[in-house]
Order: structure tokens, then C-alpha cells, then sequence
């Protein structure tokens, strides 16, 4: 049995206070939080798991085995640093830390350590996601031109962090799952109009190796709610809607020839393009709770000392990508090397 401390009793809290209270693997041992109402409702509904105001107080219970930290994102690196100093595996909620410094910190410190650290890119345990990367691994669609990746909703407006770093990380961290790669640059503007310094939308271009570009529209100030994935590929395209629950990947056959012929009287070439319009596919994705996926997997390499699928390199590699924005829209979309 794995005993559990979970530091955020809000908005995220409570979910992966039921994914690990589950009595079979793992159990929550103490409830963390600065807000006396959140502890009561806590204690109001699991009499038995301890709470507290300090997370200091978890972390020296040598019986707490790991810490799962749900958070305001400029408190992951501090808390991650204290639980793994005091021997703890980590859960963090994305993003690992608001700096590439502070990221790489974290990753060496798990590392020396020997301890789990997982990163809550909780979209890399959607089945739908999962299903994407095994076309690509297959090579169905053949070689990737470009990626179009689309979120927006009205609110949540956050004030700790940007559109981006919220939103975007999301899509990063798919867009690396699946190419199995990180961008080598980055363009990008961003837009501010309700708190000062703080982007509400933001709009970027990802470049990877082999010319795969990655266009990222990522906004909290949008009447429409849209998860939104667009894949072209040389010989097939796919759409991942989120928002679909019941048919979340449809594959399109569907891709341009280049037909290149002879003049006519001349040398000149004449370029015909011939588009071919094939059947599309709807796979049969099975339902499931990601989050319930990531807690599992988080267990199991506690258990088996082996990497998440979503650990300390991986987060890593999605806050260097959000660095690099940041740079790119202070600089007015001036394209940032990674």
C-alpha cells in the first residue's frame, strides 16, 4: 500500500484525492491546503486522512511514501525540491516549474535521488492521443508536414500564469509524445487585455526537425470550447476532437500528387495537382479516465523503479518550448532557437 500526501485541495485536488483513496494500491494519508474551508470539506468526507495547512508537516511523515502537489504553478518547484529532498516520490500537476533552471533542478535532483518524478500532462494517457501515436509510429500517414493544434474556452482566467503556460503546455507535450521529439524554434504573439502582463490568447509556430511545422492557437477569452487537432500527413490526415467523446480520431485517405509533365512546345514543366479523395475512417477508441491511467502509471513506477511515460525530462522539455515562446512574444514573434 502506497500512502499518499496530496498538497492542493482545489480545483484539481479532489480528483486525484479519489484516484489514489482507493484502498487497493494506494491510499491518501494527508490533505494539504491553505484554505481552512477545503480541509473541512476534506475532513467532512475522509474522517481518517490527515490534514494541515503546511505541507511540511506531510513531508516529515516518514510514512508518506509520495507526494502528488496540485498547486499554483509558481509553488511546483519549491514543493517538488522539499519532497524530494526529504526522499518522496513526486506527482506534479504541469508545469514542472516556470523555469527551464528550475526544471533541470528537479529532473537532476529526482535523478540522484532515485525517486520518481511525474509531470501531469494528463493528455499523454488519453486513449485518443495514444491511438494518434500508434498511426504515426506505424507510418500510416506517411512523412508530417505540419500539425494544427487548437484550445480555447471562456475562462478559466488564471492570474499566476499565461494562456500559454497553461493551455499550451497541453499541447506541447502531445505534439513531443507524438513526433518523439522537441521544437528547434519557435514565433509567437500574444495578447493581454484583462490583467496586465498576463497573455489571454496566444498564437505560435512551432518548427521540428524534418520541416514539420506545429501551429498552436491556445486562448481563455473564446465564446467556443475547442480541443482541436489537425495532423497532415504525406499520404493520410487525421482530426483528434477531445470534445468528441464518442468518436474522438477520424482518418482521412486523402492526399496531393505531384504530377510533373512536359511542356508542351518547349523545356518548360507544366504542375498538375491531383488531389485523391479517399474513404474516412473512424477508429473505435475505448473510453476511459486519463487521470485514473496517469495515477496507475504513476504507481506502477513506484512500484517497478520504472520512467512515467510523463516524467521530469518530458516536462522539462515542454517548459523549454514555453521559455522559448515567452521570448518570441517579448520580442515581437521574432522566431527563439531552443
Amino acid at each position: 500500500m502506497i500512502r499518499v500526501a496530496v498538497i492542493g485541495a482545489g480545483h484539481w485536488g479532489p480528483n486525484l484525492i479519489r484516484n489514489f483513496h482507493n484502498r487497493e494500491r494506494s491510499e491518501v494519508a494527508w490533505v494539504v491546503d491553505r484554505d481552512a474551508t477545503r480541509l473541512a470539506q476534506v475532513r467532512s468526507r475522509f474522517a481518517e486522512v490527515q490534514t494541515s495547512g503546511e505541507a511540511d508537516e506531510a513531508f516529515a511523515d516518514p510514512a508518506v511514501d509520495a507526494v502528488v502537489i496540485a498547486t499554483p504553478a509558481r509553488t511546483h518547484h519549491g514543493l517538488t525540491k522539499a519532497a524530494l529532498e526529504r526522499g518522496k516520490h513526486v506527482l506534479v500537476e504541469k508545469p514542472i516549474a516556470t523555469s527551464v533552471e528550475h526544471g533541470a533542478e528537479l529532473c537532476t535532483l529526482a535523478e540522484h535521488a532515485g525517486r520518481v518524478l511525474a509531470v501531469g500532462h494528463v493528455f499523454l494517457y488519453n486513449p485518443g492521443v495514444q491511438r494518434v501515436k500508434r498511426y504515426l509510429e506505424a507510418g500510416d500517414l506517411g512523412r508530417v508536414y505540419y500539425v494544427s493544434m487548437v484550445r480555447t474556452n471562456l475562462g478559466p482566467i488564471r492570474t499566476d500564469v499565461d494562456a500559454a503556460w497553461d493551455l499550451a503546455s497541453h499541447d506541447v507535450a502531445i505534439v513531443n509524445y507524438w513526433l518523439d521529439a522537441e521544437p528547434i524554434g519557435v514565433s509567437a504573439i500574444g495578447g493581454t487585455w484583462i490583467n496586465d502582463g498576463i497573455a489571454d490568447a496566444v498564437f505560435a509556430t512551432f518548427r521540428y526537425r524534418d520541416n514539420v511545422f506545429v501551429n498552436l492557437h491556445v486562448s481563455w477569452l473564446n465564446p467556443r470550447k475547442s480541443r482541436d487537432i489537425t495532423v497532415v500527413g504525406e499520404r493520410r490526415m487525421l482530426t483528434f476532437d477531445d470534445m468528441n467523446l464518442g468518436e474522438p480520431v477520424r482518418v482521412y485517405d486523402k492526399h496531393v500528387t505531384d504530377d510533373r509533365t512536359p511542356g508542351y512546345v518547349d523545356s518548360f514543366a507544366s504542375f498538375r495537382a491531383s488531389v485523391r479523395e479517399g474513404d474516412i475512417t473512424i477508429p473505435r477508441v475505448a473510453l476511459g479516465e486519463p487521470l485514473k491511467a496517469e495515477c496507475e502509471d504513476f504507481l506502477d513506477c513506484i512500484g517497478r523503479g520504472t520512467p512515467p511515460r510523463s516524467g521530469g525530462r518530458e516536462g522539462l522539455a515542454v517548459v523549454r518550448a514555453l521559455d522559448a515562446l515567452q521570448r518570441s512574444v517579448r520580442h515581437h514573434g521574432r522566431e527563439e532557437p531552443l
